[in-house]
């Protein structure tokens, strides 16, 4: 039970630690404001809301799940299939946004919090990375689709989206000139700003040039402000307390679940990856059940590990949890100094600002991957996205969720990775117990079974088991017994490389057959890891094992009696055959 309680680890904050951490919590709040604010706009909440879930839920978040760098939050993913499910379930429900907001957030955050201790962390490593491109993908054109009329001052449509682009155009007669510069002026000084230095907030830079310009030329009465729509309140989250409980959330509340989870371990391992943490998926699911459930009771809506706020947190230094509960604290600071000032704001400046969000959300490179990677992995992310657009955003998770299941069953199998090491009679050979003798500098993986995207933690985590032994040089991964490479697991393979290369060591891939080896080099994968690392299947006994052996005892120096370089002189002098089976 103790790692449920991870923000023990400030007992050992330093002097340094803090004003690490503080400058990093500034850095997230000047992006965190802007954004947020926006991100309530998406979801058909008042921008208050916005606000009120980057406070608590925050530093609820920070404080209890593994991660120490990500910040929870609104997010834009989450924040628009909680506006689908405002749409359509207040009218229905009788009742306020708010009141449904409120009430997913908490059946959200119970059922994170549920699935965290009952520790089915592993879970999400059965949602595909394809299926979830093709909802952020979706959710990015939707987003774009979505502002059209706020960016010309439009009367906007409701329905699927090509409702949504038809009734934008046919009210083009009206478009408001004003509007549009402001627009197209905000997401062009945002990109301008970010080209030229990407640790300013543009964001906030750019809506409070937006604001500011508005106020000076006296513009409020021919632009839609912040102020028109929902006042923003000068004082702290209030207290709220659900009180909408009706069967059709759940169905919503599940799929709002699922994308949480996706998202913030995605977010997570991302990071983690990069610092080599390690995290433990079931407490960040429960801390993210916290952080919704704080939400619920703090005026907020559902939230989710945000992306931009968590990568911004990490690259700006920050070194404990803190920094993610200070940033929550100076987000309420903000709103109590500076809440009307966030009235005077342009709503088509927010669209620019979404405009943006939208662009960054369509990743084309991993897009273009993921359709070489391989025919499953095309079909899932293309149904997905289509899924985004045609059905409502609940059933588009339902959808990959099943595509993913259904891509699991025709492709599981047990993922086997075992240690080889020189055994008797200077023999390679699989050890589960620890027996024969290892060398120090060098380390071989064998690997047989499926490598899909259901099986990419466990690789992940095995692979990391020798990563993190600093005085390992190199690391050879033999893969010629495992099938079904796709782009999830070669991934993994990308991070695992980016982490032994970060320290000066390398990967070697061993035994690679010929699909393999299309799909690492469709997906960029076999850039990333060199093309000098990666020894394709040979028909001999163990040749391409001893020309990878050759390479990495070279690149890391070895010593003499070293027991891989005992091996490979007997092989070489004897060609005994290292294994009593075939290859």
């Amino acid at each position: 039970m103790r790692a449920f309680f991870p923000f023990t680890d400030l007992r050992s904050l330093t002097g340094t630690d803090l004003r690490r951490d503080l400058t990093a919590s500034l850095v997230v709040t000047f992006t965190a404001v802007p954004q947020c604010v926006a991100y309530a706009l998406i979801a058909g909440l008042p921008p208050a809301a916005g606000l009120y879930a980057a406070i608590l839920p925050t530093i609820v978040g920070s404080l209890f799940r593994s991660s120490r760098h990500v910040v929870a939050g609104p997010s834009n993913a989450v924040s628009l299939l909680v506006g689908g499910a405002v749409a359509a379930l207040a009218t229905q429900l009788g009742a306020s946004p708010t009141e449904v907001a409120l009430s997913l957030a908490l059946m959200v955050g119970v059922m994170q919090l549920t699935a965290g201790i009952l520790r089915l962390g592993s879970v999400v490593d059965y949602i595909s990375a394809p299926v979830v491109l093709g909802y952020i993908t979706g959710a990015g054109v939707l987003i774009g689709v979505g502002q059209l009329d706020n960016l010309t001052g439009t009367v906007g449509a409701s329905g699927h989206i090509a409702a949504k682009i038809t009734g934008w155009l046919s009210g083009l007669h009206a478009m408001n000139p004003v509007a549009v510069g402001f627009g197209l002026g905000t997401a062009a000084l945002i990109v301008g700003i970010r080209t030229w230095n990407r640790k300013l907030p543009a964001a906030l830079l750019g809506l409070s040039a937006a604001t500011a310009l508005g106020a000076m030329l006296g513009l409020g009465d021919r632009l839609v402000l912040v102020g028109d729509l929902a006042p923003v309140p000068a004082t702290l989250p209030p207290l709220t307390v659900p009180t909408l409980f009706d069967g059709r959330l759940v169905m919503v509340a599940i799929a709002t679940t699922v994308l949480s989870l996706v998202e913030s371990s995605a977010v997570g391992r991302s990071i983690a990856d990069r610092t080599g943490d390690r995290l433990n998926l079931s407490v960040e699911f429960a801390g993210q059940g916290l952080s919704n459930i704080a939400a619920a009771f703090s005026g907020g809506y559902p939230v989710s590990g945000s992306l931009s706020r968590s990568a911004l947190n990490h690259t700006a230094g920050a070194a404990t949890r803190l920094s993610g509960v200070l940033a929550g604290i100076l987000t309420a600071v903000v709103l109590l100094v500076a809440g009307p000032l966030v009235d005077q704001t342009p709503i088509a400046a927010l669209a620019g600002l979404l405009l943006v969000v939208a662009v960054d959300l369509v990743h084309l490179p991993r897009i273009r991957r993921t359709l070489r990677a391989s025919r499953g992995d095309a079909l899932a992310f293309l149904a997905t996205l289509v899924g985004t657009w045609t059905l409502r955003l609940d059933h588009a998770i339902y959808l990959g969720v099943v595509l993913s299941i259904v891509l699991f069953l025709r492709r599981a199998r047990l993922l086997v990775v075992r240690e080889l090491r020189v055994g008797r009679r200077d023999r390679l050979r699989e050890t589960s117990d620890g027996t024969g003798d290892r060398c120090s500098h060098v380390r071989v993986v064998h690997v047989e079974g499926p490598l899909f995207f259901g099986a990419a933690g466990e690789l992940r985590d095995a692979l990391t088991e020798h990563t993190q032994d600093p005085g390992v040089g190199a690391l050879v991964v033999r893969l010629k017994r495992a099938q079904g490479l796709d782009f999830t697991t070669a991934r993994v393979l990308v991070t695992i490389a980016d982490q032994l290369t970060k320290r000066g060591a390398g990967l070697y891939l061993v035994g690679v057959r010929p699909e393999a080896q299309g799909v690492l080099e469709r997906t960029g994968a076999i850039d990333q890891i060199g093309a000098t690392h990666v020894f394709a299947a040979q028909p001999g006994w163990f040749h391409a094992m001893d020309a990878a052996l050759t390479a990495a005892l070279h690149d890391t120096n070895a010593p003499a009696d070293s027991p891989l370089r005992r091996y490979l002189a007997i092989r070489e002098s004897t060609r005994s055959r290292p294994f009593d089976t075939e290859e």
